[in-house]
């Protein structure tokens, strides 16, 4: 049918304001960054010769390790990674809501997007989480350092969607529909492999800094692009169900899915009923973990996926989760962090 922007631009077309019945919601736009700036002819064009070549080869680094997936380079076995065929097996759903003005929080103080900050937080919280799945050490007499039995080098790597289309955000489905509109209805995403970093920090604020680092070098990459046009000449050339097959085995390859989305940013109605909180799942990945992070007002609902028989207690990684968005949050305030002094 579409994407995750598609299906939430049809859900707004069907919703309304709850403070006003009659007005149809919002739609949470957001224009792509400007990079044009007022600097010289000279500066600019020594920026934008260097900016190509580090897209270049980006792109040719993400593609060699996307093939290298493909072909033989898969994730460690960790307690969260599924065995081959977890995609058939039964599911369960959970949920938790955490404050979306804490994450805004965060992200002006460090001068970050919500993304970078919802990457880091997952980061934290997986790291506290596998710690507790492998065992801790008691603390050594005379040291203030835990020691634990995470193994090193961990290689953890989400499946993430990215959105391609040249205008960021939800639009209008009037305008999706459009012949010509450059946000069209229907699948316009690529995927990206995203690694994190399951290690115990000195900090919580070295996860978001360490995952805005990753973010930041994908964004200067056509990974996205790349996978998506792929996609679609194998489909044309091998047909779908064998283009679903090599999808299948890179994805398989990788520990989880990750996706998130932007809701409505005021509160909404459905035929005269209020939607207090949104919580969408993905289902029929060959995971045992799926992350969806999806906003709605002034909060941000974390939703899980999960294989019990591989998350047996997936209410703790939630409390993970939680946990270190909230100290990640009490270190900025400790700090007395600002957009400046970070920079």
């Amino acid at each position: 049918m579409g994407d995750g922007a598609s299906l939430m631009s049809l859900l707004l077309a069907c919703t309304r304001k709850t403070s006003d019945p009659d007005a149809l919601p919002t739609v949470p736009t957001k224009t792509r960054a400007d990079s044009s700036s007022n600097s010289s002819w000279f500066c600019w064009f020594i920026f934008a010769i260097w900016s190509g070549l580090t897209l270049i080869w980006n792109t040719l680094v993400d593609m060699m390790l996307f093939i290298a997936t493909l072909v033989f380079l898969q994730d460690t076995k960790t307690p969260i990674k599924g065995a081959p065929g977890v995609e058939l097996t039964a599911k369960r759903f959970v949920h938790r809501t955490v404050s979306l003005d804490h994450i805004k929080q965060v992200k002006n103080a460090m001068g970050m997007t919500i993304n970078d900050v919802v990457f880091g937080v997952t980061q934290a919280g997986l790291s506290q989480y596998l710690i507790r799945r492998y065992g801790q050490n008691e603390k050594d007499e005379g040291s203030k350092q835990k020691r634990s039995n995470l193994p090193k080098n961990i290689r953890l790597r989400a499946n993430v969607l990215s959105n391609l289309r040249p205008t960021v955000g939800i639009q209008a489905l009037a305008d999706m529909m459009a012949r010509k509109s450059k946000a069209r209805w229907g699948n316009r995403f690529g995927y990206i492999l995203i690694p994190f970093t399951i290690a115990l920090r000195d900090g919580p604020l070295d996860y978001v800094r360490q995952a805005k680092a990753v973010i930041d070098r994908k964004k200067h990459s056509l990974e996205a692009f790349c996978t998506y046009l792929i996609a679609n000449v194998l489909i044309k050339i091998i047909g779908a169900k064998a283009a679903g097959a090599i999808a299948h085995r890179v994805i398989s390859h990788s520990t989880l899915s990750f996706s998130n989305l932007v809701g409505p940013l005021e509160e909404i109605s459905f035929y005269g009923h209020p939607i207090t909180f949104m919580a969408p799942y993905v289902y029929g990945h060959p995971h045992a973990l799926h992350m969806h992070f999806q906003s709605y007002v002034d909060k941000m609902t974390i939703c899980l996926t999960i294989d019990p028989d591989v998350i047996p207690d997936p209410n703790k990684l939630l409390d993970d989760l939680e946990e270190s968005l909230k100290l990640i949050c009490d270190a900025v305030l400790d700090r007395g962090l600002t957009k400046e002094e970070v920079v």
